[in-house]
Order: structure tokens, then C-alpha cells, then sequence
């Protein structure tokens, strides 16, 4: 999940640097890049979390990001008219959709093993 969250930063910044440079593209092109940054960063930073608590708030924070990088990426495909990079918006849009799922179960389950204690 390390690697895949990273990945999936890098992706967006990918996709954004191919996206045309005006005002309307730059607004959410600027939003893309810093939720799925937090999305690798908070995913990375979950993993040397202090307590159970700090580690189910880390992942509360990807989930958040995760969802918003996939809000970004819908505004951009229904704006975009450049079907090569539909075509990676919908990857992306998948990928950050299953990172959103993973990270909602592990929430669960960490709270299961949390409350069983």
C-alpha cells in the first residue's frame, strides 16, 4: 500500500502536468496535486503511528484526501475534452476509488481490534 499510495501521487502529478496551463485548469489542478500528495504522505505516515488511535486518524485523513483527489479527477474528466487523458482520469479515478475502499476496511478492522481490547 506504501508503494501504491506513492504511485498514485505521482500519477496525478503526471496527469496534471499534461493538463492545459489557464486559470480554470490550474484551480483544480493545484487542489489534485496537494489531496493525492496527502494521500501518500498521510498513508506513510500512518505507518510509524504512535498508538492505535493516531493510527486510525492518519488513515481518516487518507480517506479524506483519497475522496477528494477522486472529486478532482471527476471535474477534471467532465471538463477535459482530450480522450488520451480521459482514458488515464479513469484509471486514476479506479485506483484512488480501490486505495479509498482498502483504506475504509482498514479503519474498520482497526477499530474492531481496538475495541476488543
Amino acid at each position: 500500500m506504501k508503494d501504491r499510495t506513492k504511485k498514485f501521487t505521482v500519477d496525478c502529478s503526471l496527469l496534471c502536468s499534461k493538463l492545459p496551463n489557464s486559470r480554470e485548469y490550474n484551480a483544480y489542478v493545484n487542489q489534485l496535486i496537494r489531496c493525492s500528495s496527502s494521500v501518500g504522505a498521510n498513508y506513510r505516515s500512518s505507518q510509524i503511528a504512535k498508538s492505535t488511535a493516531d493510527f486510525i486518524n492518519k488513515l481518516k485523513i487518507v480517506e479524506e484526501e483519497a475522496d477528494e483527489s477522486n472529486f478532482f479527477i471527476e471535474i477534471l474528466l467532465e471538463i477535459n475534452e482530450n480522450d488520451e487523458l480521459k482514458t488515464e482520469m479513469l484509471r486514476l479515478l479506479k485506483e484512488g476509488n480501490e486505495i479509498l475502499a482498502i483504506v475504509v476496511a482498514s479503519i474498520k478492522t482497526a477499530r474492531n481490534n481496538q475495541n476488543k481490547k
